[in-house]
């Protein structure tokens, strides 16, 4: 004897009975997204942690990615792209030699920048980390749009909400701990009614 995902066992004859006799429906198909969409976000998170620690490898072997303007008369501004400067500099002809300076100073950070970060693997972790999540959210908009058949498939969609939102965002605040109660209730009264059932981020 075996139970499925979807918390409902099936008996040596592969019939589908529940677990208080009453034949049960097919598995769940959201819970079978679910799973999908479990995958490619436990996934997506390691790309995630994997991205920082490549930026952190960046890090140690480029400097800031901006230079420091001396306006004459003023202040030492910190400029980060040349719109910047464009907009320090404007049309003032005495600021040509400093211009061009800041310039030359950009670029070399940002050749020096691309040249490291490729070696790294930056750029390629960078696309696989967009892709992973792009992958997450398209699961979670086709999980919401599969209808749930049982308690597990209402508590998958109520499990990929909370993680997708709440890993983001203040875990405190509304509405987390009002969707991770109603997670749970489903998931005490589910086990009540079906013991051995599989029930999503229990």
């Amino acid at each position: 004897m075996f139970v499925v995902s979807g918390g409902w066992t099936f008996g040596g004859n592969a019939q589908a009975r529940a677990t208080d006799g009453v034949p049960a429906p097919a598995l769940d198909p959201a819970v079978a997204v679910w799973r999908d969409w479990n995958a490619a976000y436990e996934q997506a998170m390691w790309r995630c942690d994997r991205l920082q620690e490549l930026e952190a490898a960046v890090a140690e072997r480029v400097d800031a990615l901006w230079t420091v303007v001396s306006i004459p008369g003023g202040e030492e501004t910190i400029v980060c792209s040349k719109a910047a400067l464009d907009r320090i500099v404007g049309e003032r002809t005495d600021m040509a030699a400093i211009r061009a300076k800041a310039e030359a100073e950009l670029d070399a950070r940002q050749a020096h920048f691309e040249v490291v970060a490729t070696e790294i693997g930056y750029f390629e972790g960078l696309r696989a980390e967009q892709a992973g999540f792009a992958r997450v959210a398209a699961l979670l908009e086709a999980l919401s749009g599969t209808p749930a058949v049982s308690l597990s498939g209402v508590v998958g969609k109520l499990d990929a909400v909370l993680r997708n939102g709440a890993d983001w965002e203040d875990r405190s605040a509304f509405p987390w701990p009002q969707i991770r109660s109603a997670r749970e209730d489903l998931m005490r009264i589910g086990r009540q009614l079906t013991p051995h059932a599989f029930f999503p981020g229990g």
